[in-house]
């Protein structure tokens, strides 16, 4: 594969992440409005509905399931800094090569075809809330499980590619 097709592939995996990255940024904010609205209709005016409530956990899944890829592209994931901190830039990049092909790979092939039976259910469905004023389209939101897993494969291959190119090129290489 050339440099070209490789920096291609990098760039659109990484654009994808951006855009997921920046729809998580404006469902934040739209969360949190929601919440405000919940809260000021909630304690004064002593209104409340199962729907906002529900819109809110939903919205909150989606920031989660949208952003993880991009923040594992981002290196904004919660590592072991204690450790990945104390090695040297070579031994980091064989690090994350490692915890790539051992651990996150085989993490998200596992949550999409885990999850499959569980989205692919409620599609048949249907489903919506089973409380009363609930939302509908539940299972519209069970599909973003599978495609947060993908997003997250992808970050990590992208990942995988730009670490592996680095430590190709000599990157990292010092006296200890």
């Amino acid at each position: 594969m050339s440099k070209t097709t490789v920096d291609s592939v990098t760039r659109v995996i990484d654009r994808i992440q951006n855009i997921t990255g920046a729809a998580a940024a404006v469902i934040t904010v739209l969360l949190l409005l929601i919440i405000c609205y919940d809260v000021v209709t909630r304690y004064i005016f002593n209104s409340s509905s199962v729907a906002l409530q529900e819109l809110e956990w939903h919205l909150y899944s989606l920031i989660f399931l949208l952003g993880a890829g991009y923040t594992y592209l981002t290196n904004e994931h919660v590592r072991i800094d204690v450790f990945h901190s104390r090695l040297s830039p070579k031994k980091q990049m064989i690090t994350e090569l490692v915890g790539i092909l051992l651990f996150l790979i085989p993490f998200c092939i596992t949550g999409i075809v885990s999850s499959e039976f569980f989205v692919t259910s409620s599609w048949r469905v249907l489903e919506r809330s089973p409380d009363g004023g609930g939302l509908p389209g539940r299972y519209i939101l069970k599909a973003m499980i599978p495609l947060s897993f993908f997003l997250l494969l992808l970050a990590g291959v992208s990942t995988f590619i730009k670490t592996w190119i680095r430590l190709s090129s000599g990157e990292g290489n010092d006296a200890s």
